[in-house]
């Protein structure tokens, strides 16, 4: 679950509201052990969800650093070729 968790700070363009929220969820995900809550816990899912995306944003608004921003296309090659090393294929 954790491995769909992807970097966001540092990109050229910066991360969309969907990466952030998409990370968040996983987040949750992972820390509630739901992959969908029941109705009961959906709402204080859902909350949760909510509050690590704003908390992420502002993390990501917050850091700062001298590298150069990193490509989306190079970062997602080197994904690709990971996952084909971990699975024995390539793509």
């Amino acid at each position: 679950m954790c491995r769909s968790i992807k970097t966001l700070f540092n990109f050229e363009p910066p991360a969309t509201e969907e990466e952030v929220r998409a990370a968040a969820l996983q987040f949750v995900r992972k820390l509630s052990g739901f992959a969908h809550p029941s109705k009961a816990n959906e709402a204080a899912f859902d909350r949760a969800v909510e509050d690590v995306a704003a908390v992420a944003r502002t993390l990501i608004g917050s850091l700062v650093t001298t590298s150069e921003p990193r490509d989306r296309e190079i970062e997602a090659a080197k994904a690709r070729e990971r996952t084909a090393v971990r699975f024995g294929h390539s793509h």
